[in-house]
């Protein structure tokens, strides 16, 4: 648990804007040596184990949190404090997330690894605040996306029948090497003429 201490992530900010990643990263990095069992109703650690896990806690909040909070003894108390404070994030972050799905589109990125990044930022935040996306739901809102004048090659990509969105993605990126491979060979070809 000492070296859990010294775990990098980043601390609980004042206003809870992280604080679904934060809570993540926190169960994730005490799970790693079971303080998670400290942070649950009625546990039955030891109160060395119960002080190493408030100790963790209290070490990735904000200065401000640590002294709001500088009279909490129990982890578990401390956490579900944080999480009555915090937790309503998710009624903040999930409609615009909602919204944010909603407006993307494919052909408003200037590459298809920027599309991904902003696709999967997007998707995390979906999935922290509980909702379920699935391979289908991605390849679905790629196809969806596609410029008006791309409706022939989207119809292409459907008919291959991806059922995994890393297989597209990776389809895609391929198809767009070969492409930009044969219009270099055309610029150097009418270059020479």
């Amino acid at each position: 648990m000492s070296t859990l201490s010294k775990v990098n992530f980043k601390i609980l900010d004042i206003s809870g804007k992280n604080y679904l990643s934060w809570v993540l990263d926190a169960e994730v990095h005490m799970g790693a040596s079971s303080p998670d069992k400290n942070i649950t109703k009625d546990n039955k650690e030891s109160q060395e184990d119960r002080s190493k896990a408030l100790i963790f806690i209290r070490h990735h909040l904000d200065k401000a949190l640590k002294s709001q909070y500088l009279t909490v003894k129990d982890p578990y108390t401390l956490w579900t404090e944080l999480k009555d404070r915090f937790d309503h994030q998710k009624t903040v972050i999930l409609p615009r997330s909602r919204c944010e799905w909603m407006h993307l589109r494919l052909q408003d990125f200037k590459s298809l690894s920027e599309y991904n990044s902003a696709l999967f930022q997007i998707v995390s935040r979906l999935k922290l605040c509980g909702e379920t996306i699935i391979d289908i739901d991605l390849l679905e809102k790629t196809y969806f996306t596609f410029h008006a004048s791309n409706t022939l090659l989207q119809q292409q990509y459907r008919e291959r029948q991806f059922k995994k969105y890393s297989e597209f993605i990776s389809y895609l990126l391929v198809a767009r090497r070969i492409m930009s491979y044969y219009s270099r060979t055309i610029k150097v070809a009418q270059q020479v003429q």
